[in-house]
């Protein structure tokens, strides 16, 4: 039987076998952009809060998250998307240099604007989010070219995390392709799926959805909850139709406050209760997730060590404000606890 727990012996093996393990990340790149203020009156022009603007800040988003998480603890990450030819696209370049992500594989385009999300918090209350995107499909040739620049440096990369948010960069060829070109080369391939997105997802090496995402890609009516996820029979029988009907070597589903769920076929699913203190904000977790577990399988951990670590990773960005991302030193830590 595989031993449940981690020693901090064993993650830093991982993390630094991970160093030398390069990561290609694919998918809908965005530039997250947040106006800090505070609110003091209403407008007289409308029943409205006026913002006092104090500070603005940017950072990566969307599949570029996933690529600053894994530059954060320090593997080799080369990120491939579309942006526009846009102040957007610079800013989100000099960023993601900063953080010392790959950019050769943004292919910008005059046709369709950088994915920019601008929130507006007051008093660490999101007030409203404005979102400048295209959600249409890549053009035929833009999918040629980001496809032929994966597969120049599919040769050197252990493994791949596919990153799809519905704004069209991720379309059946493209997955088609990358699915071929990944079993030849024998590379791992992971993917966070988006129900609203119907793709064939079958033959992935890992896929990570929540718990609402596992029920709409199974078409499964998801009931009441049992706060102990082994015993919830609807969730059970989700992850069981996944596993049959898109055979992936992996199902990792995040179920929040209650921590993941692992499942592989032919084996009884493994629940990895959550490690989290406290809890400010999930967004970004999912990209956490992902990051970690592929990081980690590609440093030679087993699928359970790959969920463990990964739930520790994600109980570290939970108890931060924002997208964030966590560093070798605090995730070990956290094993030292």
């Amino acid at each position: 039987m595989e031993r449940t727990n981690l020693k901090t012996a064993r993650v830093r093996q991982l993390l630094a076998t991970a160093r030398r393990s390069p990561i290609l990340v694919v998918g809908d790149v965005m530039l997250d952009h947040f106006v800090w203020g505070t609110v003091g009156r209403i407008s007289p022009e409308a029943p409205v809060p006026v913002v006092e603007f104090e500070r603005e800040s940017r950072m990566p988003g969307g599949a570029a998250n996933v690529a600053r998480n894994l530059t954060a603890l320090g593997v080799p990450t080369e990120l491939f998307g579309v942006v526009g030819r846009d102040l957007a696209a610079r800013q989100l370049k000099d960023i993601l240099s900063e953080q010392r992500v790959g950019c050769r594989g943004l292919i910008g385009s005059a046709a369709r604007p950088t994915s920019v999300k601008t929130r507006i918090v007051a008093h660490k209350q999101q007030v409203v989010r404005i979102d400048r995107e295209a959600r249409g499909d890549l053009s035929p040739a833009a999918t040629r070219a980001l496809l032929e620049a994966l597969e120049m440096a599919l040769s050197r990369a252990a493994a791949v995390v596919v990153c799809d948010y519905g704004k069209g960069v991720i379309s059946q060829p493209l997955l088609d392709q990358l699915k071929h070109l990944c079993r030849k080369r024998g590379v791992w391939l992971s993917l966070d799926p988006k129900p609203i997105h119907k793709l064939d997802l079958t033959g992935l090496s890992l896929i990570t959805p929540n718990r609402k995402e596992a029920f709409e890609l199974a078409n499964v009516q998801d009931e009441a909850r049992n706060e102990h996820p082994l015993a919830d029979g609807a969730l059970m029988k989700a992850a069981e139709r996944l596993l049959g009907e898109l055979h992936p070597a992996l199902l990792l589903v995040t179920l929040g406050e209650l921590g993941m769920l692992l499942c592989q076929r032919g084996r009884r699913p493994f629940h990895i209760p959550t490690v989290a203190k406290e809890v400010f904000d999930v967004s970004g977790a999912g990209d956490t997730v992902i990051a970690s577990f592929t990081l980690a399988i590609a440093g030679g951990a087993s699928p359970l060590e790959a969920a463990i670590l990964s739930n520790y990773a994600a109980g570290i960005v939970v108890g931060k404000i924002g997208t964030a991302t966590v560093t070798p030193q605090e995730l070990l830590g956290s094993f030292n606890r």
